[in-house]
Protein backbone atom coordinates (compact mmCIF):
# COMPACT_ATOMS: atom_id res chain seq x y z
CA UNK A 1 0.00 0.00 0.00
CA UNK A 2 2.70 2.27 1.39
CA UNK A 3 4.68 1.75 -2.47
CA UNK A 4 1.48 2.29 -4.33
CA UNK A 5 1.38 5.68 -2.67
CA UNK A 6 4.50 6.61 -3.00
CA UNK A 7 4.15 5.82 -6.92
CA UNK A 8 0.93 8.18 -7.56
CA UNK A 9 2.54 10.85 -5.56
CA UNK A 10 6.07 10.78 -7.94
CA UNK A 11 3.47 10.79 -10.67
CA UNK A 12 1.42 13.53 -9.70
CA UNK A 13 4.48 15.95 -9.28
CA UNK A 14 5.88 14.43 -12.50
CA UNK A 15 3.00 15.63 -14.74
CA UNK A 16 2.54 18.65 -12.38
CA UNK A 17 6.38 19.83 -13.45
CA UNK A 18 5.60 19.23 -17.48
CA UNK A 19 4.71 22.13 -19.51
CA UNK A 20 2.90 21.80 -22.35
CA UNK A 21 3.57 25.72 -23.89
CA UNK A 22 5.52 28.50 -22.85
CA UNK A 23 4.27 31.70 -24.44
CA UNK A 24 7.13 34.48 -24.91
CA UNK A 25 7.14 37.93 -26.13
CA UNK A 26 10.02 39.27 -28.47
CA UNK A 27 11.27 42.32 -30.13
CA UNK A 28 12.88 41.95 -33.13
CA UNK A 29 14.98 45.05 -34.32
CA UNK A 30 14.94 44.99 -38.09
CA UNK A 31 16.64 48.15 -39.51
CA UNK A 32 15.66 47.48 -43.44
CA UNK A 33 12.25 47.69 -42.30
CA UNK A 34 10.91 50.50 -45.00
CA UNK A 35 7.30 49.56 -46.06
CA UNK A 36 4.26 47.35 -46.11
CA UNK A 37 5.95 44.97 -48.77
CA UNK A 38 8.63 44.64 -46.20
CA UNK A 39 6.36 43.88 -43.77
CA UNK A 40 4.44 41.44 -46.16
CA UNK A 41 7.92 39.27 -46.33
CA UNK A 42 8.63 38.82 -42.92
CA UNK A 43 5.55 37.88 -42.21
CA UNK A 44 5.91 35.18 -45.12
CA UNK A 45 9.01 34.22 -43.79
CA UNK A 46 7.85 33.74 -40.25
CA UNK A 47 4.31 32.61 -40.30
CA UNK A 48 5.39 28.69 -41.31
CA UNK A 49 7.61 28.55 -38.01
CA UNK A 50 5.97 26.23 -35.18
CA UNK A 51 4.61 27.91 -32.39
CA UNK A 52 4.15 32.02 -33.64
CA UNK A 53 1.31 33.64 -32.62
CA UNK A 54 -0.01 35.04 -36.11
CA UNK A 55 -2.36 37.51 -35.06
CA UNK A 56 0.23 38.91 -32.11
CA UNK A 57 2.69 40.63 -35.21
CA UNK A 58 2.95 44.20 -34.54
CA UNK A 59 5.11 46.00 -36.53
CA UNK A 60 6.83 49.81 -36.31
CA UNK A 61 8.05 51.28 -38.69
CA UNK A 62 9.33 54.04 -36.95
CA UNK A 63 11.15 52.15 -34.36
CA UNK A 64 12.28 49.33 -37.28
CA UNK A 65 10.80 46.58 -34.90
CA UNK A 66 8.54 43.84 -34.60
CA UNK A 67 6.88 42.44 -31.72
CA UNK A 68 5.69 38.94 -31.18
CA UNK A 69 4.29 36.50 -29.13
CA UNK A 70 5.59 33.01 -29.36
CA UNK A 71 5.59 29.49 -28.19
CA UNK A 72 9.25 28.34 -27.13
CA UNK A 73 8.25 24.61 -26.59
CA UNK A 74 7.99 24.56 -30.48
CA UNK A 75 10.52 27.42 -31.56
CA UNK A 76 13.21 28.59 -30.15
CA UNK A 77 13.76 32.99 -30.78
CA UNK A 78 17.01 32.43 -32.97
CA UNK A 79 15.15 30.34 -35.43
CA UNK A 80 12.92 33.45 -35.77
CA UNK A 81 15.58 35.49 -36.19
CA UNK A 82 17.00 33.34 -38.60
CA UNK A 83 14.08 33.01 -40.97
CA UNK A 84 13.82 36.79 -40.94
CA UNK A 85 17.41 36.95 -42.00
CA UNK A 86 16.84 34.20 -44.99
CA UNK A 87 14.71 36.24 -45.88
CA UNK A 88 16.45 38.96 -47.14
CA UNK A 89 16.58 41.38 -43.34
CA UNK A 90 18.53 41.97 -40.61
CA UNK A 91 17.65 40.96 -37.49
CA UNK A 92 18.55 41.42 -33.91
CA UNK A 93 21.85 41.76 -35.08
CA UNK A 94 21.86 38.22 -37.44
CA UNK A 95 23.13 40.03 -40.79
CA UNK A 96 20.37 39.42 -43.70
CA UNK A 97 21.37 36.64 -45.83
CA UNK A 98 20.45 36.64 -49.53
CA UNK A 99 17.33 34.66 -50.41
CA UNK A 100 18.13 31.73 -53.04
CA UNK A 101 16.94 32.15 -56.13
Amino acid sequence: MKHAFVTILCAALFTAGCRVSDIREMTVALPGLAGEADQAKITQAIETLPGIQKESLRFDLQAKTLTLRYDSMQVAHKNVEIAIAEAGYDANGIRAIAPQP
